[in-house]
């Protein structure tokens, strides 16, 4: 999708309030080349053109590990939720009242481009919902229960998701409040608004963008940071 010559106002959620504790350490806090995680995250959504304002959602102490001053938006933080679903909620009842679209960002994905976020608000502004993701490549295969292969996977048209996630403000509290009242978890704000019936648009990310999980994701994240770097 082109860039269009005007900035399109959006506010960001990005999500930080995990435990994130399953390599050991608090990842969010590790740091790549000298920057942390979240801060890296934080980064790319004060980069980008069309995020106007952003929402940080973590725990207070988890804020006071990072690197949280000289932001030229304006950032708020907010405690989060039990589920993501719940921080995604306080993420919207902390954002300018006047929001008309929103990303939600995961923390975890510190490589994300200002330049597809912004092809995301871009898409999101045309389409009222899009979300950066990346085509399967791999060939995919289904197992049973203890792990041994029943059917393979035809990915035609299978698509693996990443954030952000950008929506018409409206449709995502919708989303939020109708996904709250049903008793339904979550995992990511398409399948919120999934429940709604949205569509929503797909942006093929053109960076890499993972989310680190692992000790190999942390080395990989490292390693990447170092090429851009020096690039």
């Amino acid at each position: 999708m082109s860039t269009t010559p005007h900035t399109i106002p959006c506010g960001a959620i990005i999500v930080a309030a995990g435990k994130s504790r399953r390599l050991g350490h608090d990842k969010l806090t590790w740091t790549l080349d000298g920057v942390t995680v979240l801060r890296r995250s934080i980064n790319a959504f004060l980069d980008a053109k069309n995020i106007h304002s952003i929402v940080v959602v973590c725990p207070l102490d988890r804020w006071h590990q990072i690197d949280h001053e000289n932001f030229t938006k304006p950032v708020t933080r907010v405690d989060g939720g039990k589920e993501r679903q719940d921080s995604v909620a306080a993420g919207l009842a902390a954002l300018p009242a006047k929001t008309q679209l929103v990303a939600v960002h995961d923390g975890a994905r510190p490589l994300v481009s200002p330049h597809d976020i912004d092809r995301c608000v871009e898409a999101a502004h045309a389409f009222g919902a899009a979300a950066l993701a990346r085509r399967a490549t791999e060939t995919m295969k289904r197992s049973d229960d203890n792990d041994f292969n029943t059917e393979p996977v035809d990915r035609h048209n299978l698509w693996c998701m990443e954030t952000p996630q950008v929506f018409r403000t409206e449709f995502l509290r919708e989303a939020s409040n109708a996904i709250a009242r049903d008793g339904i978890t979550a995992t990511d704000e398409v399948s919120a608004v999934e429940q709604l019936g949205t569509k929503v648009k797909f942006v093929e990310s053109q960076n890499p963008n993972l989310k680190i999980t692992t000790p190999a994701d942390l080395a990989l994240a490292e390693a990447l940071v170092k090429i851009q770097t020096t690039s």
